[in-house]
């Protein structure tokens, strides 16, 4: 009888590592894998480079871990996050070119300031009105995509099906309020080296 009850805890183990799960835990893009649109090699692909680029930026100062966000999509890299000075800015954009397969960087970090409640209240009321739109949308999947909100700029990551989803997506950012500038980094499907069959 225990050796029963120890391998049905084994199998429970096994196929609980099979159920769909979201990939910002595992490979670290922050979409569901199920509804990816890019190839599961791609994606593969991408949570190395990932991993990669945030060994480096361990490696070279460990703030950054905290204060960069990385996301990398079909190979192109994005950086977001606030760094203490206009070199630290540089050294992490050659930190990310040094990435074994990057096919560009987009680097959107700013330069700490003094900390504002208001404001940080303010981006993150932003944010979170964007993505309740998003998830409200039936035109959108909203699991797609990553919002981040700095100063009242929006910025969005992220694959569309189609370039109506892309506009609508972009539409929905321009109509929340106090939004300054609306930042896409958006690609269709179609742009992708490898189109999921």
């Amino acid at each position: 009888m225990k050796i029963k009850k120890i391998i049905l805890f084994f199998i429970f183990i096994i196929v609980s590592g099979c159920v769909g799960y979201s990939s910002t835990g595992v490979l670290g893009t922050g979409v569901s894998v199920a509804l990816d649109p890019r190839s599961l090699g791609t994606q593969i692909d991408d949570s190395i480079m990932q991993q990669n680029l945030r060994a480096k930026l361990l490696s070279v100062d460990k703030s950054y871990i905290i204060a960069v966000k990385t996301k990398i999509l079909d190979g192109r890299i994005f950086l977001t996050g606030k760094v203490n000075a206009v070199e630290d800015k540089l050294k992490i954009t050659k930190l990310a070119w040094e990435i074994k397969g990057a096919r560009s960087v987009k680097n959107d970090l700013q330069i700490k300031e003094k900390f504002n409640f208001k404001r940080s209240a303010k981006d993150l009321l932003i944010t979170s009105q964007l993505r309740a739109a998003l998830i409200g949308s039936k035109k959108i999947k909203a699991v797609n995509y990553n919002i981040d909100t700095y100063k009242k700029k929006i910025y969005i990551y992220g694959i569309a099906q189609n370039e109506t989803e892309r506009d609508e997506v972009t539409k929905e950012a321009k109509q929340i309020l106090d939004v300054e500038d609306v930042i896409t980094s958006i690609f269709l499907v179609d742009d992708l080296r490898i189109i999921k069959k």
